[in-house]
């Protein structure tokens, strides 16, 4: 069976223009407008050589970085801006719902841009009137049905274009982070509304920034970075790398006025559950030795989940300091974390300046085959408190 959708080698680029000096007024502008060598143009390439297929039926998530290219890519695949290269095949009809107020005109009412925008995507009238009471019910806009759509709000535009891309059944419906300016009911009733579309046999391209809602929706997702495909795969191994990327390359940064964390280890990045951790932090201060009101090790899943906490404040007189340097070295006694992936993070109260430092380090915790610890749900996890010993 031939996929739905084809992506054969697709970029896009962009002239990007540079232009020397600082601010220049509007008649300084229409004068050097013409002139030969009015500032640089660079090529930018908001997508470079993408290639994938997507099955009848597959929901896939695309995620990335803010500029990864996502918003362009969908813009492509939805015939509103062309490509520069490359080749998309279709079999199906495609709904996309990419910004407010995507292909609805705005003097128009609700109601004539209901059958506005279904006659865009090929729908007879017949079709649109059979599912015409639905999307009214499902968006909530009945009392505003025959006013200009100029006079909704976002949100009332946002859940009218959602409802007629979702119940006007397209065989392939592409949504983009738009989603985001629906309060949080319409979200939810927005999800919910598209695992039933998903469930229906029809194709899904989501691309959003919220995790949580990706792993509920897609199995599969498509990481972009730079324009490229950088890894395409199920859906959990995909969010894992990404959420790994995001760690910053360098623990040092100032945590306050003359107060620098230099230094921060924690074990190693593939550890065993119940084993000894070491952890060696080092601080770098200006002037008086600081004074150290909170300092905590948080432990955290990729999902923001606090799930342990190294409480070392009341330690403060055991840590190293020589000249202008404060150094805490120690272990915790078992870390007795399930399976997963982790990310450390340092809370702090120094000087009177109360602050958190987050992804420091992240940590691999495999199972303990001979001590296994039990596993338990996200919803229920609380904040353990671990046991240490400082040197």
């Amino acid at each position: 069976m031939k996929p739905i959708l084809e992506v054969h080698h697709l970029a896009k680029k962009y002239k990007i223009k540079h232009l020397s000096g600082g601010y220049l007024s509007l008649r300084e502008r229409m004068l050097t407008a013409f002139k030969p060598g009015n500032g640089k143009a660079e090529d930018f390439w908001a997508v470079n050589d993408v290639s994938f297929e997507v099955q009848a039926g597959e929901s896939i998530a695309i995620i990335g970085h803010n500029g990864a290219g996502k918003s362009t890519l969908l813009k492509i695949l939805s015939k509103i801006t062309p490509p520069t290269k490359g080749k998309i095949i279709t079999r199906g009809r495609m709904a996309s719902l990419l910004e407010v107020g995507t292909g609805f005109h705005p003097e128009l009412t609700g109601r004539e841009n209901i059958f506005f925008n279904g006659s865009l995507l090929g729908m007879k009238r017949k079709e649109i009137e059979a599912k015409f009471d639905e999307i009214i019910d499902f968006a909530g806009v009945e009392k505003f049905l025959d006013t200009p759509l100029k006079h909704y709000s976002s949100g009332m535009q946002l859940r009218l274009a959602f409802s007629v891309a979702a119940f006007l059944e397209p065989e392939i419906l592409v949504i983009d982070e738009v989603l985001a300016v629906g309060d949080a009911e319409f979200q939810k009733k927005c999800l919910g509304k598209m695992e039933d579309v998903s469930k229906s046999g029809r194709t899904i391209l989501f691309v959003s920034h919220d995790l949580a809602a990706v792993e509920k929706l897609c199995p599969k997702t498509i990481l972009l970075k730079d324009g490229k495909i950088h890894m395409a795969d199920d859906t959990g191994k995909v969010i894992n790398h990404y959420l790994h990327t995001k760690l910053k390359a360098s623990v040092s940064r100032e945590l306050t006025t003359g107060l620098r964390l230099i230094e921060f280890h924690l074990g190693s990045d593939r550890i065993v559950s119940n084993a000894t951790i070491p952890f060696d932090i080092v601080l770098e201060h200006d002037g008086d030795r600081p004074v150290i009101n909170e300092f905590c090790i948080i432990i955290y899943t990729l999902r923001g989940f606090r799930v342990a906490i190294l409480d070392l404040r009341n330690y403060a007189n055991q840590f190293e300091y020589i000249e202008n340097r404060v150094r805490i070295t120690g272990s915790i006694v078992k870390l007795n974390l399930v399976e997963g992936e982790y990310t450390a993070s340092l809370h702090y109260g120094i000087n009177f300046t109360v602050g958190e430092a987050s992804d420091l380090a992240s940590i691999s915790v495999s199972d303990d085959c001979n001590t296994s610890v039990r596993k338990y749900q996200p919803q229920y996890r609380g904040v353990m408190e671990l046991d240490f010993k400082v040197n």
